[in-house]
């Protein structure tokens, strides 16, 4: 049985959030340690590590900075916080890895769990690595489970992550044997409008047409005449989804629009476009995100035999206060549904699902 204790603090000086959050700790044995810091105390991110590790005896730490943390039913944004957990996982069932930052690096790198095969794996990586997605996909091939969760580092100052020391620049995580039950989900946080559509014509990222029709009439007719009257209403609230395919749960990538031309009726969208490929628009906002997540926390709440022992949340930097308001009502509806459980986690600049990346998602892993 693995035992998960969990810690959370917020403080001007670093050292009385860290001690704050190594009495709430205590004693007890633990091999792996997860430990999430806001940017504002970047700084210090290697002088908290350094005490995490001689006060607690854990010799293993991931972990990354986020311009938010979080813990169970606690959010942290845009001041100085700690959020940490720890965890007495079996010898041999994980391994901490770093050095993930080019294509060639994923052959190489040891995710061997002793003698046993990686099987999942918690990353987190560097936004401003131009691979970062195809080393993301990359990864995942490399478990047996097909399977990754985690989240790109959020920082206004350096994109520093935690792998047994302080590293940046790729990925760092931890692989997991089949020793180790998890179970995942994710929730997009947008609801489609409209229908599909097939991309008839397209340059680089800009839709030139949908279904045979101009790009941007056929995206006036489903966002409704209202806000087709006045487009400068759609920022932040209408986006690109894109299906996956295969996907037997309707996941789709949700992507920004980054450009409308109303004289060429075109569409340009936060990523590369094929002829052929399917598309259609989405939204986002309180009530859908709300709906959305009650979805996800119902569907793996009806998978659980038991309260989890311990869990980890990935969620985009979009949703937080500025979608579910401003008292945690994001983690709080995880409290809700499954309980008050070790729970810690940051808000990300983009989420990593399986293996692909995402925008406006929460991430939500359980060890049960």
């Amino acid at each position: 049985m693995t035992d998960f204790r969990y810690a959370h603090a917020h403080a001007a000086d670093w050292r009385e959030a860290a001690n704050s959050c190594l009495a709430q700790l205590g004693q007890g044995p633990a091999s792996l340690g997860f430990l999430y810091a806001t940017d504002l105390l970047a700084d210090h991110l290697a002088d908290i590590l350094a005490l995490f590790k001689s006060k607690t005896g854990v010799r293993h730490w991931v972990g990354t900075l986020g311009l938010g943390v979080c813990a169970s039913g606690r959010e942290y944004l845009d001041e100085p916080a700690i959020a940490v957990m720890v965890g007495n996982f079996e010898p041999d069932t994980f391994r901490v890895f770093s050095g993930v930052t080019a294509a060639a690096d994923v052959d190489n790198v040891a995710l061997k769990c002793g003698e046993s095969a990686p099987n999942f794996a918690i990353v987190h990586a560097d936004p401003h690595n131009p691979g970062v997605a195809e080393l993301v996909t990359r990864l995942a091939g490399k478990v047996e489970s097909g399977f990754l969760v985690g989240g790109l580092t959020s920082s206004r100052r350096r994109n520093l992550q935690i792998a047994d020391g302080v590293v940046e620049g790729g990925l760092s995580g931890v692989s997991f044997s089949d020793g180790v039950t998890v179970a995942t989900r994710l929730t997009q946080g947008c609801s489609p409008i409209g229908t599909k559509h097939v991309v008839t014509a397209c340059q680089h990222n800009v839709i030139i047409s949908l279904d045979g029709r101009a790009a941007l009439e056929v995206f006036k007719e489903d966002i409704g005449e209202a806000l087709a009257r006045d487009l400068n209403r759609i920022g932040g609230h209408v986006f690109a989804g894109l299906p996956i395919t295969g996907s037997d749960t309707g996941d789709y990538l949700v992507r920004n629009l980054v450009g409308i031309d109303p004289a060429n009726q075109l569409i340009a969208i936060g990523e590369l476009l094929q002829q052929g490929s399917s598309i259609m628009f989405c939204r986002r906002d309180t009530k859908t995100a709300n709906e959305d997540m009650t979805r996800m926390l119902e569907s793996i709440r009806k998978g659980l035999y038991s309260r989890p022992r311990g869990g980890i949340y990935y969620t985009c930097l979009g949703r937080g206060a500025s979608l579910f308001g401003p008292n945690s009502e994001e983690l709080k509806m995880i409290c809700e549904s499954l309980g008050d459980f070790p729970l810690v986690g940051f808000f990300c600049n983009g989420e990593i699902s399986h293996n692909r990346l995402y925008g406006y998602t929460g991430v939500l892993t359980l060890f049960v």
